[in-house]
C-alpha cells in the first residue's frame, strides 16, 4: 500500500479527503495528516511517504515551501496541491519546485481520485523501471562477451575522450596493461555489383556471416569481438602472441573459404597497424576502414594490412573528408573548447604526416588553409593582401611543426572575430529583450510568446537570457516586479493593492508571499518600518 500525507490549515478539508476517497481501493493506507507546514515536516522527517496533498496558502509555512522541502527530503514523492481560483500564481511556483499537479476549491472527490489514480501509475512504473534496470545491470555484469563487445563499439566510436570512457568502464571491465599493444581487425562482406538481394537472402548471409566468425574467434579469448552491421565485424586483437598472430591468420583464411564456398560471398579484412594506447584506436578503425575501400577498386576479397598504407594518404582523405567538415561544425556551434580539442587533433595528423615528409605535410597544411579560405565568411573579411601574406608565411614554414601553429593562429583568429560579433549581437537582442519586459511589465508574457515576438525559438531565448542576465527570463521579471514595486512603495498614497496590480501581480496573497521571499519583509512592513533607495539594502 502506498502512504500519503494530507496537509491543510482547514481540518473540514483534511477530514473530508480522508473520509469521501476509497483509498484501499484506489492502492493507498489510510492517510496520515497535518494541519500545518510546520507539523508535516516533522512527519516528513520520521516517515517515508509517497503522495504529498497540501493547500498552498497556509499561515506559516505555505505549501510551495513546504513542497520544496518534501521534494528534498523524498525526490521520488509525488505532490498535489490544492489552491483557490485566484491563486494560480502560487501554483505555478508550486509546480517549479516539484509539484506534479493541482486541484482547484472547491474539492471535487472524483477529481482527487483520479489524480491519485495517475500517481499510483507513475509509482509503480517507476518502481518498475527500478526493478528492471537492477535486471539488466545483474545480466550485463555476468555476460562478459556482451561486455567486451559494448566496449569495442565504444572505442571505435569516438564518442567520448577515451579517459572518460575508461572511467565509465572501470568496474565492468578489466582492461589489460597493453604490452606491446592491439591491432584492429575489421571484416567486412562486399558488396555484389547486383544488390538487388531479397530480404530474407539478406538476412540469412549476415547471419551466416556472423556465426563463422564467431566460430572462428571462439577459442582465442585475445580477440575481443563486437558485430557494427550486419556486414562488418570489428575485433581488438589484444596483446597478441607470435603463435596467436599466425593463428588468427589462419583464421582470417577459413572465413573466407566458408563465406565463399558455402555463400558465394567475398569477405575483405583489414588488419591495422599496432595501437600502443587505447586513444589510437578510432583513427587505426577509420586509416584500416580506408584502405580496405580502396584495395576493393581493385579486387574483392582481399587481406589488408594497415602498415602498408602510402604515407600522406589517408592524411589527405581525412583533410577533405572528415577535418574540414569537422572543424566547419564546430566552427559553427561556435564553441571554443570544441574548436580548440579539435584543432589539436588536425595538429596532430599534420605534425605525423611530417614525419614521413616534409613535403606531404606542406601539401596537406595549404591545401587545408585554401579549404578554410573557401568555406569561411568571416564578419570583416580579411583582404586578399592578408591572404597573400598567409600564404607566404606558410611557403616560409620550415617545419610540420610551424605548419600547424600557423594554421591554428588562423583559425583562431577567426573564433576571435566571430565570437565578439555574436557576443555584440547577442548583448543588443537581450538588452531589447529586457527592455520589451520592463516597458510591459503589468502584462504576462510567456517565454514562448516572448520568443515569437522576437522570431526566436524558445528554448534558444531562455538559454541566452540566462547566459547574458545571469538569471532566468522568470526570476528576472519576478526582479523587476518587486524593484518597481519598492519604489511604489515609497508612495504611501498607493495602496498596497494597486502596487500589486500595478507591477503585474494579480493578487495582494501572491505579492505579499513573493516581496518577502525577495525583500525578506511584507510590503506593508517594508513601507511602516522604512525603505532604502539601494535595492540592495
Amino acid at each position: 500500500m502506498l502512504n500519503v500525507l494530507i496537509v491543510d490549515d482547514e481540518i473540514s478539508h483534511v477530514q473530508g479527503l480522508v473520509r469521501y476517497i476509497e483509498w484501499e481501493e484506489l492502492g493507498y493506507a489510510v492517510p496520515r495528516t497535518a494541519e500545518s507546514g510546520e507539523e508535516a515536516i516533522e512527519i516528513l522527517l520520521d516517515s517515508e511517504f509517497d503522495v504529498l496533498i497540501s493547500d498552498v496558502s497556509m499561515p506559516g509555512m505555505t505549501g510551495i515551501e513546504l513542497a520544496a522541502e518534501a521534494k528534498r527530503l523524498h525526490p521520488h514523492i509525488q505532490i498535489l496541491m490544492i489552491s483557490g481560483y485566484n491563486e494560480f500564481e502560487f501554483v505555478q511556483d508550486a509546480i517549479h519546485v516539484g509539484a506534479q499537479a493541482y486541484v482547484l476549491k472547491p474539492l471535487k472527490i472524483e477529481e482527487v481520485t483520479s489524480r491519485l489514480q495517475s500517481f499510483r501509475s507513475a509509482i509503480e512504473m517507476r518502481k518498475e523501471v527500478v526493478e528492471q534496470t537492477r535486471e539488466l545491470e545483474k545480466k550485463v555484469s555476468d555476460s562478459v562477451k556482451l561486455i567486451k563487445e559494448r566496449f569495442v563499439d565504444d572505442l571505435i566510436a569516438e564518442s567520448l575522450p577515451v579517459d572518460e570512457l575508461l572511467a565509465s568502464w572501470d568496474g565492468l571491465l578489466t582492461l589489460p596493461e597493453l604490452d606491446p599493444g592491439y591491432q584492429i581487425i575489421v571484416l567486412g562482406l562486399d558488396r555484389n555489383p547486383s544488390s538487388v538481394q531479397e530480404a530474407k537472402q539478406r538476412m540469412l548471409l549476415g547471419s551466416s556471416f556472423k556465426k563463422t566468425v564467431e566460430i572462428a574467434f571462439s577459442q582465442d579469448d585475445s580477440i575481443w569481438l563486437a558485430q557494427a552491421s550486419f556486414d562488418e565485424f570489428v575485433a581488438l586483437h589484444v596483446n597478441p602472441a607470435p603463435a596467436a598472430r599466425a593463428k588468427a591468420e589462419k583464421q582470417y583464411r577459413f572465413i573466407q573459404s566458408i563465406m565463399r564456398e558455402q555463400y558465394g560471398a567475398s569477405v575483405t579484412i583489414g588488419c591495422s597497424r599496432e595501437g600502443s594506447a587505447w586513444e589510437d584506436a578510432p583513427l587505426l578503425y577509420r586509416e584500416i576502414r580506408f584502405s580496405m575501400t580502396k584495395a576493393r577498386l581493385l579486387a574483392d576479397g582481399q587481406i589488408v594490412r594497415g602498415n602498408e598504407l602510402e604515407p600522406g594518404e589517408f592524411a589527405a582523405y581525412r583533410m577533405h573528408d572528415e577535418f574540414i567538415p569537422g572543424l566547419l561544425k564546430r566552427l559553427d556551434s561556435g564553441d571554443a573548447e570544441q574548436v580548440a580539442e579539435y584543432m589539436n587533433k588536425i595538429k596532430d595528423a599534420l605534425l605525423s604526416t611530417g614525419n614521413a615528409s616534409f613535403s606531404y605535410a606542406q601539401a596537406f597544411a595549404m591545401s587545408f588553409l585554401g579549404e578554410l579560405i573557401r568555406h569561411l565568411k568571416w564578419k570583416n573579411e580579411p583582404d586578399s593582401e592578408g591572404n597573400i601574406l598567409l600564404w607566404r608565411q606558410m611557403l616560409d614554414c620550415g617545419s610540420a611543426f610551424q605548419l600547424a601553429e600557423l594554421l591554428a593562429g588562423y583559425v583562431q583568429r577567426y573564433m576571435d572575430t566571430e565570437q565578439k560579433a555574436q557576443l555584440n549581437q547577442q548583448h543588443n537582442l537581450i538588452r531589447r529583450v529586457s527592455l520589451f519586459i520592463e516597458e510591459r511589465l503589468h502584462e504576462h508574457w510567456t517565454v514562448k510568446q516572448l520568443a515569437e515576438h522576437f522570431n526566436l525559438n524558445a528554448s534558444y531565448l531562455s538559454v541566452l537570457f540566462k547566459r547574458e542576465m545571469g538569471r532566468t527570463i522568470s526570476e528576472f521579471v519576478q526582479d523587476t516586479r518587486i524593484e518597481r514595486a519598492r519604489k511604489l512603495l515609497q508612495d504611501p498614497s498607493i495602496k498596497v493593492y494597486e502596487v500589486a496590480e500595478q507591477v503585474g501581480i494579480q493578487t495582494t496573497a501572491y505579492f505579499t508571499y513573493l516581496f518577502k521571499k525577495l525583500v525578506g519583509v511584507t510590503p506593508q512592513e517594508y513601507r511602516d518600518y522604512g525603505y532604502s533607495p539601494d535595492p540592495d539594502n
